[in-house]
């Protein structure tokens, strides 16, 4: 069985094997922009697990890639910034060759620290090589405001100067996390946070891809890709981007929320870890909420509604569900509308309200959860004449539902109607289906029927029990 990060045995170990295969080096944007042409002449996704960005953000990060540019990604919170910026570390060629214990991982036919330049002329085609992943190269480090110089590019370090090495000996130096990622891709998120007399320290390494530490100069050609994230109101209010760091970056990429209801899906399912099943018409509500609330007044627009949150509420939903599994036994655990109740409450605290609304947060956020289900079971039983179980209930049949109550409950409340077959065929369930997938498909056309004012829905106290009725 081959191990992922180690490398195949019949790659060089020596600068001699090296040359005689015709390695040949080549920096790391050449190499990212060698590797994107060639999946996307193959037809290759270079982007796994980016969804929604494929006709407005990738192109435009394609681009910038291609051109060898350095770039910053500005959206707000939760748009997939930092993933993004993640997956660049699969356009890099799988294993590269590095001179062995060298600091900064440097190519072997190109040493520019003087140690490895010393070894290199010592040792000449016997120089070991080593062999690094590409997910070694990778780098990434959150610019919070206690960031220090030191941290970035590098600092004396007194253990060395201890040692007997002069100050002025380059080799007394710590190098900080850029120049550790030398031939890779370094990502520093939230760059507006970063002191702006840090950002100065970084002016170097961007543009003439040298660093000064205490003083002296170290002419070292860093090969580095640098991604720098930021949000639109830290870029421009709280913190920002000094402006001759600013004009280092060759390319902005602004990214953005899912537009679509089904992209908005697709991310949850992708990132959510549900313990219980949630079915698409329950997601799709979920979606549609987020949506909802990125368009509410009420909601400060300014901090977003990051993506997380819609995934937090599907993990919810699930857990309200797997919870009613446990207290009544019933499997497998299967989420219906009335878990959508527990959305509200547990996730009030992820938003931002506007100054105003102090107070009525649950109220805003009620009625737009009811908007996205009403919104969501029009779409699913759009043409569908609901009037037979409207009929139904209104002769005596009501329908409890809560925690505590099993779908199997649900279903035996009313009597056979083929409008139920109906429903749950248009939500993708099948009649040999468990009861609680059935009782959820029921479940949603009942509380439509509420919202929309032909049925009536009366709460029975503690624990979400309710019964809908005439």
């Amino acid at each position: 069985m081959t191990v992922a990060n180690t490398p195949p045995a019949a790659l060089p170990r020596t600068v001699g094997e090296l040359r005689e295969q015709g390695h040949a080096p080549k920096g790391v944007k050449t190499e990212i922009r060698e590797n994107l042409l060639a999946a996307l002449r193959a037809g290759r996704d270079p982007w796994p697990g980016i969804l929604g960005f494929d006709k407005t953000v990738l192109p435009q990060l394609e681009r910038a890639l291609l051109a060898g540019h350095d770039v910053v990604l500005l959206g707000e919170r939760g748009q997939g910034k930092t993933r993004l910026a993640r997956t660049l570390a699969g356009l890099l060629d799988e294993w590269t060759p590095v001179i062995e214990g060298s600091e900064l991982g440097e190519h072997p036919l190109e040493p520019i620290t003087p140690r490895s330049i010393r070894l290199a002329a010592e040792l000449g085609d016997d120089l070991p090589v080593a062999w690094r992943h590409r997910s070694e190269r990778y780098t990434e480090k959150l610019a919070t405001p206690d960031t220090s110089v030191g941290d970035l590019v590098g600092d004396v370090d007194p253990v060395k100067v201890a040692e007997g090495r002069t100050l002025g000996d380059p080799e007394t130096i710590h190098f900080g996390l850029v120049p550790r990622a030398h031939r890779g891709v370094v990502t520093i998120n939230e760059l507006p946070d970063l002191a702006e007399r840090i950002q100065v320290a970084l002016l170097n390494v961007m543009e003439e891809r040298d660093i000064q530490v205490r003083g002296y100069t170290l002419r070292l050609p860093l090969d580095v890709l640098v991604i720098a994230t930021a949000n639109p109101e830290d870029y421009t209010n709280r913190g920002r981007i000094i402006t001759p760091l600013k004009d280092r970056f060759g390319a902005e990429v602004r990214t953005h929320y899912p537009t679509t209801v089904a992209a908005e899906v697709e991310v949850i399912r992708q990132e959510a870890d549900l313990v219980a099943e949630v079915g698409e018409p329950l997601l799709e509500a979920l979606a549609r909420f987020v949506r909802n609330l990125r368009d509410s007044s009420a909601v400060d627009q300014r901090s977003g509604v990051s993506a997380r949150f819609a995934v937090a509420a599907a993990e919810t939903v699930a857990a309200a569900a797997l919870r009613r599994s446990a207290l009544i036994g019933e499997d497998p655990a299967v989420a219906r509308p009335i878990d959508l109740e527990a959305v509200p409450a547990v996730l009030r605290g992820k938003l931002e309200f506007e100054s105003g609304e102090e107070g009525r947060e649950q109220e805003h956020l009620t009625h737009l959860l009811r908007r996205a289900v009403s919104e969501t079971a029009r779409d699913r039983f759009a043409g569908l004449d609901l009037r037979p179980l409207v009929d139904a209930v209104v002769d005596g049949n009501l329908v409890a539902t809560g925690e505590r109550v099993p779908g199997s409950e649900v279903l035996s409340a009313l009597p056979e109607l083929p409008v139920l077959h109906e429903v749950a065929a248009r939500l993708g369930v099948e009649p040999t289906d468990p009861p609680g997938r059935i009782a959820m498909a029921v479940e949603l056309a009942l509380e439509y029927l509420y919202l929309g004012r032909k049925l009536a829905k009366d709460s029975e106290g503690a624990g979400g029990a309710a019964v809908y009725g005439p």
